[in-house]
């Protein structure tokens, strides 16, 4: 699987390319779209991310110490965005997502062109992956001292 720093310049590449920002809006929506559905009966409020201004449910699971996730948004342009997360972070290792920078909000100028309510959105978001990572890390964690104290 690539690398988060990879999947983040294919994006930009990507980007790239559209010469403005309504060509990106559009290409963002586009990528909101073509997310996986995700489960109605996962649209829980345990799966809401809060302090969204949208509606965001992010269904994360931890194995082998990587995470995983279906997600979605009743807004096009957050679920744009979270197809940006999935795409960068569904899969990767629960460490990678907790340490994660995601410049590319700032590269892609996103964060310029969000309004200041989605952009607390999307940093919601992010706190809500890395929280989920660092939960991810110490289950394995407490799995290994469980399976080591069981075989001493």
């Amino acid at each position: 699987m690539p690398t988060i720093t990879e999947i983040e310049q294919s994006l930009i590449d990507d980007f790239a390319v559209l010469e403005n920002w309504e060509e990106r809006y559009d290409y963002l929506i586009e990528l909101g779209q073509n997310l996986p559905p995700m489960d109605p009966e996962l649209k829980t409020d345990d799966n809401k991310v809060h302090g969204c201004q949208s509606s965001v449910w992010f269904a994360i699971a931890c194995k082998d110490e990587k995470i995983s996730f279906q997600a979605d948004s009743d807004s096009l342009i957050i679920k744009g965005i979270v197809a940006i997360l999935e795409k960068l972070l569904s899969g990767q290792a629960a460490k990678d997502v907790e340490n994660a920078d995601l410049t590319i909000f700032n590269t892609l100028g996103l964060w310029k062109h969000l309004s200041s309510q989605r952009s607390n959105g999307v940093t919601a978001m992010l706190s809500h992956l890395k929280a989920a990572a660092i939960l991810c890390q110490g289950k394995a964690a407490k799995t290994s001292s469980v399976d080591s104290e069981a075989g001493a």
